[in-house]
């Protein structure tokens, strides 16, 4: 074979080559971009408030079949749906599919908590020698924001597309004076769903008082189908070496107490019910914060794992990261079956909580991080939840 046309060969065969892996490329291009089309943010009308204030709900999917839906009351995540390990859908959070249910009164399924999520002792705090006096609504102590916290306010929503996500921004302005509150403070929560499968919740807010925040999101959980039993079996695992003792109505005593030893010990997977049943108090259940393991080198605003949930029937499994200090286990202990939505009955237990947050009451506990927000200042925080199956 000549010289020339054996380099008129090589040539040829190269272009050949150029040409397929740009094709290749293209293809994983046009997947991709395939993909993110089938992602959509829907916005349709939720309800109306005795006041004549529209209240609208907004459904994020993505290309794996995951569907969030949350309205702008209370910013309220009234539902999430997930596939199991065989591609089955299912619900997977507790809700509501309308409104009125909502105003009919519920244990905070789904909504933003604040100003303070959580217990301030007796209902007051002092600032700068200044005594502010809350709402006492859970025995004698101030729980969640007070009687009408953040969860039963309407919110102004913006719903928005990005690359491989799609969300909504919602923000409220709680006036100075609101529930007994020092403070104009500027509230923004954004929700996010990627095609990544995770839920992201981002946290911002600035005052021009000095004000305690402790925003927090509180979701009720059930992988193995909402509404379909006990969450006993679920093996959990909380990245926490320890936890907060607390007395009678909920307040931390102040100890940072170690969970080795103790039915508080989720340091490896164990199922939620193993122990719970040798929990103190009435009415039983896990309903404890949990002092989060920062790694060493872990740059503060970074999210690091604080939680993993899986339910081994549906093999459905959800990550928490977050960038908080705490996280709340809560075991719906207080459910007790006078709810029930979407053919399901509300029992005792069928559901779980891991609230992200500060700790309770960490105006009175010097040595807790602090939850008060300064002019100036900007709090922000963000949690990630991922969904996988194994």
């Amino acid at each position: 074979m000549r010289c020339d046309t054996l380099f008129s060969a090589i040539c040829t065969l190269a272009m050949a080559a150029a040409v397929a892996a740009g094709q290749d490329q293209s293809r994983a291009e046009d997947a991709k971009t395939s993909e993110a089309s089938t992602m959509d943010v829907r916005q349709e009308p939720f309800g109306t408030l005795s006041d004549g204030t529209a209240v609208e709900l907004y459904t994020l999917t993505n290309q794996h079949k995951v569907v969030v839906k949350l309205t702008n009351y209370g910013a309220i995540i009234t539902s999430v749906r997930t596939a199991d390990l065989r591609g089955n859908v299912a619900e997977v959070s507790l809700g509501f599919d309308t409104l009125d249910e909502y105003l009919s009164g519920h244990p905070y399924f789904g909504a933003i908590c604040g100003r303070f999520a959580n217990r301030i002792a007796r209902g007051r705090f002092t600032i700068d020698g200044v005594e502010y006096r809350l709402a006492v609504n859970n025995g004698e102590n101030h729980l969640h924001g007070g009687l009408k916290g953040f969860d039963k306010v309407v919110w102004k929503a913006e719903p928005f597309r990005e690359k491989n996500a799609v969300g909504v921004k919602l923000t409220y302005t709680s006036p100075d004076g609101e529930e007994g509150y020092p403070g104009n403070l500027a509230c923004t929560v954004i929700y996010t769903l990627t095609g990544e499968n995770e839920l992201k919740m981002e946290y911002l807010a600035r005052t021009d008082k000095t004000t305690p925040i402790n925003l927090a999101n509180h979701t009720y959980w059930n992988f193995a189908d909402a509404g379909a039993g006990d969450v006993h079996g679920h093996l959990l695992t909380i990245q926490a070496d320890k936890y907060l003792p607390v007395d009678e109505g909920g307040i931390p005593t102040g100890e940072l107490k170690n969970v080795r030893g103790t039915p508080m010990d989720f340091t490896r997977p164990t199922a939620i019910g193993a122990r719970i049943d040798q929990v103190p108090g009435d009415p039983g259940g896990y309903d404890h914060c949990y002092v989060l393991n920062k790694p060493a080198g872990s740059q503060e605003g970074t999210p690091t794992l604080a939680a993993r949930v899986v339910e081994p029937v549906s093999g459905r499994v959800m990550e928490v990261f977050t960038t908080q200090p705490g996280v709340q286990l809560y075991t719906g202990n207080y459910l007790d079956g006078s709810l029930e939505s979407r053919g399901a009955r509300f029992e005792k237990q069928h559901a779980f909580c891991l609230e992200t947050q500060h700790f309770p009451d960490a105006v009175h506990q010097p040595s807790f991080p602090s939850t008060l927000l300064e002019p100036g200042q900007t709090y922000r925080h963000l949690t990630v939840h991922k969904f996988s199956t194994r």
